[in-house]
């Protein structure tokens, strides 16, 4: 019998989002499609939705109802807010509160990847690698860590 891994936790951070709307052939959008077809949980902070909408009404106004559709469709839960503490642990390593609000949200939703293109605050940052709980990775890190999950679920 096979150990079928359980599913997978996937948090995504406002670049990780807006890549996914963007582009309909990149990794991120590969990513919302594992979501829409129940292969993966995927999860944003309200934070997150707060800085997407801010985001598109600057760059692509025209994509709001598009970003409506495909959290809907990608199955995206919302975060709860992170508690005082994980905040404050999370503030100790980024130093921008914003950031350091949308890790702790990842934080304590248990989740198994966070997905990001933002290298300055997140993927370039050691000592969050490190502490996290979790992979920290690009869309593409992501796809090839969940690849390698299902490859040796079969292989076993």
């Amino acid at each position: 019998m096979r150990n079928i891994p359980s599913k997978v936790n996937v948090f995504l951070d406002t670049s990780a989002l807006f890549s996914g709307i963007w582009s309909t052939t990149g990794g991120a959008r590969l990513i919302l499609k594992l979501g829409e077809s129940g292969a993966v949980k995927l999860l944003v902070s309200g934070l997150v939705l707060i800085e997407i909408e801010g985001v598109l009404r600057r760059k692509s106004p025209e994509n709001l109802g598009y970003l409506a559709l495909l959290l809907d469709r990608s199955r995206i839960d919302i975060a709860p807010e992170p508690g005082e503490e994980t905040l404050k642990r999370c503030t100790a390593i980024i130093p921008h509160k914003g950031d350091a609000q949308v890790i702790a949200s990842a934080w304590e939703s248990d989740v198994d990847y966070f997905v990001t293109l933002d290298r300055k605050h997140f993927l370039d940052i050691q000592l969050l690698r490190d502490k996290a709980p979790f992979q920290i990775g690009t869309p593409g890190d992501f796809l090839a860590w969940f690849r390698g999950r299902i490859t040796s679920s079969y292989a076993n």
